[in-house]
């Protein structure tokens, strides 16, 4: 299984959707608080260049955000990189 990390801010509904898909697909979800966190936060803009929630990552790769995972997975590209 991957190591899926996946930078969070608190109720925020992106966040949820994206946790929710790959809950869905069976993967564990490395959940980092990061919006009131400012080293945090500083670390995903670092890897992403984005200031957006959620940021994720697959096993070091930044695939992007909620609406990037989606897409992922409506073009069959998720599984695969799930390694499922």
């Amino acid at each position: 299984m991957p190591n899926v990390e996946m930078y969070t801010k608190a109720f925020c509904p992106f966040c949820v959707r994206a946790k929710s898909l790959l809950k869905g697909k069976g993967v564990k979800v490395d959940d980092i608080p990061a919006a009131m966190d400012r080293d945090k936060r500083r670390e995903m803009n670092e890897r992403s260049g984005r200031n957006t929630f959620p940021q994720i990552f697959i096993d070091g790769k930044h695939v992007g955000g909620c609406d990037d995972l989606f897409a992922l997975e409506r073009s069959g590209k998720l599984d695969a990189l799930l390694g499922l």
